[in-house]
C-alpha cells in the first residue's frame, strides 16, 4: 500500500486548502481512509476518517463544520477539504489507511503517506 498526500501549502486564517491522498498498492474496498495532523512539539492527532465503502465519515468536534473528508473510487483518492481554517490548524498532516477498523489512533493505522504541510496565518 502507498499513500502519496499533496496540496498543502500556506493560507491566511479563514482561508481554504484542499489536501488530497492518492491510494495505491491493492483493492481499498473494506479500508478506512483517515487524515491526521502533528503540530511541532504535540501528538499526532486525528481530523477526519471516511469509510472506503460507504462513505460514511467521521470527525472530532475541532474541525466538524470547517472540515469536509471525500473519496473519489475511480481515482482512488481521499480528499480533505479545509475551510475557516485557523493559525491552529498549522501542522503537518498525513494522510493514513486501516484495512479492518476505524480509529482515532494513529497506532491503529499501518499504512501512511509523506506528510504535507499546512501554515495558517494569523
Amino acid at each position: 500500500v502507498q499513500l502519496q498526500a499533496s496540496g498543502g501549502g500556506s493560507v491566511q486564517a479563514g482561508g481554504s486548502l484542499t489536501l488530497s491522498c492518492a491510494a495505491s498498492g491493492r483493492p481499498f474496498g473494506g479500508y478506512y481512509m483517515a487524515w491526521f495532523h502533528q503540530a511541532p512539539g504535540k501528538e499526532r492527532e486525528f481530523v477526519a476518517g471516511i469509510y472506503w465503502n460507504s462513505g460514511r465519515t467521521m470527525y472530532p468536534d475541532s474541525v466538524k463544520g470547517r472540515f469536509t473528508i471525500s473519496r473519489d473510487i475511480a481515482k482512488s483518492t481521499v480528499y480533505l477539504q479545509m475551510d475557516s481554517l485557523k493559525p491552529e490548524d498549522t501542522a503537518v498532516y498525513y494522510c493514513a489507511a486501516n484495512p479492518a477498523v476505524n480509529s482515532n489512533s494513529p497506532a491503529m493505522y499501518p499504512y501512511w503517506g509523506q506528510g504535507t504541510q499546512v501554515t495558517v496565518s494569523s
